[in-house]
């Protein structure tokens, strides 16, 4: 983001369906000519299966007040990621994302044979 800012690099569009909102004068995929080439950034606190419901739920609750915060939500809007809605940040809206995104890329994966080390 500061490279595209100061002009030591150029942004020929973000790989998202929307503008980002920190620089919407970069047209997205659809609008540069790669209609369909959405390829997202995305984060997320993960915990060892059986993980007692009421730490999954203390550590949820702390990333949503920490989210929730302008100082927070400023700096990821600076470094060009976005705060996803309340109800995208529960432990199941992240599961079924990474579910989601494993079957989107699982297929590519495997056609070109890579394999985890």
């Amino acid at each position: 983001m500061a490279q595209v800012r100061a002009g030591t690099i150029k942004a020929y569009a973000v790989t998202a369906k929307t503008r980002l909102p920190s620089l919407p004068e970069i047209p997205t995929v659809d609008e540069a000519g790669a209609p369909g080439l959405y390829i997202s950034v995305w984060y997320g606190l993960w915990v060892p299966k059986g993980t007692p419901k009421n730490i999954v739920a203390k550590l949820s609750d702390a990333a949503i007040i920490a989210m929730a915060d302008p100082a927070v939500r400023m700096r990821m809007t600076d470094f060009g990621l976005e705060v996803p809605p309340p109800e995208q940040q529960t432990p199941e809206a992240l599961g079924a994302l990474q579910k989601a995104e494993i079957e989107k890329w699982w297929p590519i994966i495997k056609a070109a044979n890579i394999k985890a080390e």
